[in-house]
């Protein structure tokens, strides 16, 4: 039987946070044995904000060795940078043309992001949702592993599935989101009502994948908890309850085992128990990542015969595409 595709990817806009590698990469890593997985490095979204090009340069290397530091098998799946295959930003260009401007309005994350940047408000910040799209429906993607901060986004995918099969016949696999409840979103160490991100302003509200043993070891002692002092897993105690997950992933245990076990500890010890369960839960990973950076030879055979598959599978969607809407055959 034919294995369900899977598809996504991330930004390489700086160093990933254990947001991004619990709430994703973790995840990829599960999926990869039961389904044909593609995951890809999305530069393209990357510049719809400002980026040095020698940086993005080496973020999205980065990205590469986290992945495969990670646990994600180059054998299993496609890894593959977006800007490599060309058709990516062709399908973006034919979905653009059955995209309402109404619908693009109302994309959370844009209405957010304009709102920070109004002075660099550019036209792909508006349609990057349609590339994300694209992203998904050329592989023929039935799941698509996402947080709720991206429902939004998949449904513009479906939208547009729908909406072109409708005009031209069948033609896109019609994606499902793929939810993962426990852990999809790892919030902000300073303020646990918003989700972790590196592009918080205070650098104590993150953990990237590569700190070092003592910064998450500071970063977890200044970690917000409350003035109850009741070791407890609930939604009064937001700033906990987000410890909490992060412990229970990082060391494969059970919530109310952790609970029990620092009943009436205080909140001292469990941080710093946490820290190192931290600390050695990325070590192997920190150590791979090393190897692999100076690498650069392998890491470049990974992305090449990632970007050629994954452009096989993709040309076989787009001429499809060309050919339903009118486009003589190249």
């Amino acid at each position: 039987m034919e294995k369900k595709i899977v598809f996504s990817g991330v930004q390489p806009s700086g160093a990933l946070t254990i947001g991004n590698y619990i709430g994703a990469i973790k995840n990829w890593v599960e999926l990869q044995d039961e389904y044909d997985c593609y995951y890809c490095i999305v530069d393209m979204h990357a510049i719809t904000v400002p980026q040095v090009p020698k940086d993005l340069r080496k973020n999205t290397l980065d990205v590469l060795a986290l992945y495969l530091a990670c646990g994600i098998d180059s054998e299993k799946s496609t890894l593959f940078v977006q800007s490599h295959v060309p058709a990516h930003a062709e399908l973006t260009w034919v979905l653009n043309s059955i995209s309402y401007m109404g619908q693009l309005n109302r994309m959370t994350q844009y209405k957010e992001k304009s709102k920070k940047s109004e002075e660099n408000l550019n036209a792909a910040l508006f349609t990057y949702p349609v590339l994300m799209a694209s992203d998904i429906l050329l592989y023929q993607t039935d799941l698509v592993p996402v947080g709720e901060d991206q429902k939004q986004h998949l449904e513009l995918a479906r939208d547009l599935a729908i909406r072109f099969n409708n005009k031209y016949s069948d033609t896109f696999k019609v994606p499902e989101p793929l939810i993962k409840e426990f852990g999809a979103r790892i919030m902000s160490l300073q303020n646990p009502e918003a989700k972790m991100s590196k592009s918080d302003s205070d650098e104590n509200g993150y953990i990237l994948i590569l700190d070092n043993k003592d910064a998450i070891r500071r970063k977890v002692k200044r970690a917000v908890t409350d003035s109850l002092g009741a070791m407890a897993y609930n939604d009064e105690q937001l700033g906990l309850k987000n410890l909490l997950t992060i412990y229970s992933i990082f060391s494969n245990e059970e919530i109310p085992q952790i609970v029990n076990r620092y009943e009436g500890q205080g909140y001292g010890k469990f941080k710093e128990d946490l820290a190192e369960v931290v600390v050695n839960g990325l070590s192997p990973i920190h150590d791979k990542f090393e190897y692999l950076i100076k690498n650069k030879d392998y890491l470049e055979k990974i992305y090449k015969d990632g970007a050629e598959k994954a452009e096989y599978q993709a040309m076989k969607t787009l001429r499809k595409v060309y050919k339903k809407i009118g486009f003589i055959a190249r």
